[in-house]
């Protein structure tokens, strides 16, 4: 088995699922008393927000690739970046390891394509809707994608950041979210990415009829299945 490289902490609240689903996965393909290896490097989440609000990636990218670098020399065989935003951060963390890295964006355009989903809604951080360094993934895959409204987008980011993010689960922003989402299909999604790895703690298929792509599974999964993979 393959030694995950985990960089969490952004926010810790869903660290914690990735970890939980990993192992579940790699218990449910092996079987008996069998988990995941994991080397775990929890962020301080404050330090790397500042970096996100004063635009100042350049040091979040530095910190990040530092860390990767640093579970490559602890033993881990791949990383997988706990977050969406971050991933902005792709290329300068590729820049410090020799191993994989496993790009979130890139597993849920697959999981798309497998569906055959043509126009995609986009809930997350208002970084991940309103920039490119994610959209342009799903993209470049023959996807099209929508993201809310201005208006929207402000309040998404808003409920991640101060209730999300702090463990706070409202069932009035389970509405507003289902509302904008309702939006989203309106204006012909065939599907919604839930962008932000913290979302998945606030809504769920069982709210929806239509089809979630929870980014946190998605990329939980296809590391645990890369750890027991023979390539």
């Amino acid at each position: 088995m393959k030694t995950i490289g985990l960089i969490g902490g952004m926010s810790w609240e869903s660290t914690v699922t990735y970890y939980k689903l990993i192992n579940e996965k790699i218990r449910d393909e092996l079987g008996g008393l069998h988990s995941a290896k994991i080397l775990l490097y929890s962020v301080d989440f404050d330090e790397i927000e500042r970096y996100q609000s004063n635009d100042e990636w350049d040091k979040s990218g530095e910190i990040l690739g530092e860390i990767a670098y640093n579970l490559e020399l602890g033993g881990a065989d791949f990383i997988v970046l706990c977050t969406n935003t971050m991933h902005k951060n792709y290329e300068d963390i590729k820049e410090h390891i020799n191993i994989p890295f496993i790009h979130i964006a890139e597993c849920t355009a697959d999981s798309l394509k497998k569906v055959n989903i043509k126009r995609v809604g986009l809930l997350g951080t208002k970084y991940t809707m309103e920039q490119d360094f994610y959209k342009a993934i799903i993209i470049e895959s023959g996807i099209e994608v929508i993201t809310p409204e201005k208006e929207d987008i402000e309040t998404i980011n808003s409920i991640i950041f101060d209730e999300l993010c702090l463990g706070v689960i409202s069932e009035e922003s389970k509405e507003v979210y289902l509302r904008i989402l309702d939006k989203l299909v309106e204006r012909g999604a065939e599907g919604i990415i839930l962008g932000c790895t913290e979302i998945g703690l606030l809504i769920n298929q069982e709210d929806t009829e239509i089809r979630l792509f929870d980014t946190t599974e998605i990329h939980a999964e296809t590391a645990a299945l890369m750890a027991i993979s023979d390539s």
